[in-house]
């Protein structure tokens, strides 16, 4: 970003709560616990923030009311609800980041949370329950697509039908995440698993097995953004807010659509990239949405690692895992650490941009690009972040 160098956005600050099968709060609670956490993280008082920025996952229960008498914080300049899905944590990001550099703000806390998951439910309850399409939607339905893992299996399956992809190539991504996933002390799922564990797995919505789905979690998630000058003084090493951009496709359901094989990261990702004033080339970290291995496939793709229908070769070749060319998502992703909407990619960018990855820290972090992903391929966010102050 272009500015002044004093009010150059940074996140100075990460909150996160325990993540996961943790039961006995709402979503509400753990919002406030993570908005806690990350002005605790910055080593400032809950009097410092003068904005927050809020977004509920799927179950609700995160309002600006609700969220701001459970702080007790008063005289905000800045207080709103934002969503667009899973690419509201790069939305929101991006909005704080203009609201410091304009002087909206001097700290903003940008938050998520959710608590689908119930104790005496499986996983697969927790997103039930939605209204019956009518109308012209309904037809939808009378044709089996009556779910998001449904709407995504139609998605991979043209991807597979254009260009060859394989469930197998699919496989290799939730494999290299799991390896992460491994190294990660905060992650769900930190047991190994195999190609043959990923095959074996049930299938969910054909092509889509399993293990080609991500995770549900209740929990927080919170970082703070403040100006360079400010962050100056902090506890914690700051992170610089380079580049951001948006895209929302809004794909027709008729013929002609790209749906399946362009997501909206081909516009947002090089746009992104343009405001930091860098290229492809200069990413060392990739930390993407990951509901599903297929997400990561063609986000991959439309950033540009590697060429349109190229991508099963790109990640079956290792190039993900640690030790691989390309480190992606880090700390096991949505598929094996814990599914935070855009927090999760944006928290693990940030651990990465510190430096603090412990085990999993990727050998460069100069660059670390973020994606967000809301709604079936609908919405999209990209965010460049640098432990680096740009030139």
């Amino acid at each position: 970003m272009t500015g002044s160098a004093g009010r150059q956005p940074v996140i100075a600050g990460l909150g996160m709560t325990e993540l996961g099968k943790v039961y006995g709060r709402t979503a509400g609670q753990f919002a406030a616990d993570a908005v806690r956490a990350a002005v605790a993280d910055a080593g400032l008082e809950l009097s410092d923030v003068d904005g927050i920025l809020a977004n509920s996952g799927m179950s609700g229960g995160v309002d600006i009311w609700t969220l701001q008498q459970e702080l007790q914080v008063r005289g905000l300049r800045l207080l709103t609800e934002m969503q667009a899905f899973g690419s509201s944590a790069g939305s929101m990001l991006a909005y704080a980041s203009m609201a410091v550099q304009s002087r909206m703000a001097d700290t903003v806390v940008c938050v998520f949370a959710d608590a689908p998951r119930q104790p005496d439910k499986g996983s697969a309850a927790a997103y039930t329950g939605r209204r019956t399409p009518t109308g012209f939607e309904g037809l939808l339905g009378a044709s089996g697509l009556t779910s998001v893992n449904a709407m995504y299996a139609q998605a991979a399956r043209r991807h597979m039908n254009t260009y060859g992809t394989t469930s197998e190539q699919l496989g290799a991504i939730a494999v290299a995440q799991r390896e992460w996933a491994a190294r990660n002390p905060l992650a769900q799922l930190r047991e190994p698993i195999t190609l043959a564990d990923h095959q074996a797995s049930r299938m969910i919505a054909d092509p889509l097995r399993l293990l080609d789905c991500c995770l549900v979690s209740n929990g927080g998630i919170a970082v703070l953004v403040t100006s360079a000058d400010r962050a100056a003084d902090l506890r914690q090493p700051p992170v610089n807010v380079l580049g951001f951009a948006q895209c929302h496709p809004n794909y027709p359901a008729a013929r002609g659509s790209e749906f399946g094989l362009v997501s909206g990261a081909a516009q947002a990702g090089p746009a992104a990239l343009k405001m930091a004033g860098l290229s492809i080339s200069d990413v060392d970290v990739v930390e993407l949405y990951d509901c599903y291995t297929f997400t990561v496939l063609i986000t991959l793709e439309d950033y540009g690692f590697c060429a349109k229908g190229e991508g099963g070769e790109f990640v079956a070749s290792g190039a993900l895992a640690p030790g691989g060319t390309l480190p992606v998502n880090t700390g096991g992703g949505q598929l094996s650490a814990y599914y935070m909407w855009g927090m999760t990619p944006l928290s693990e960018a940030v651990i990465q941009a510190r430096g603090h990855g412990g085990e999993r820290q990727a050998p460069r972090n100069d660059v670390v690009l973020v994606s967000g992903n809301g709604g079936i391929l609908a919405h999209h966010s990209t965010v460049v972040l640098s432990p680096n102050s740009p030139d």
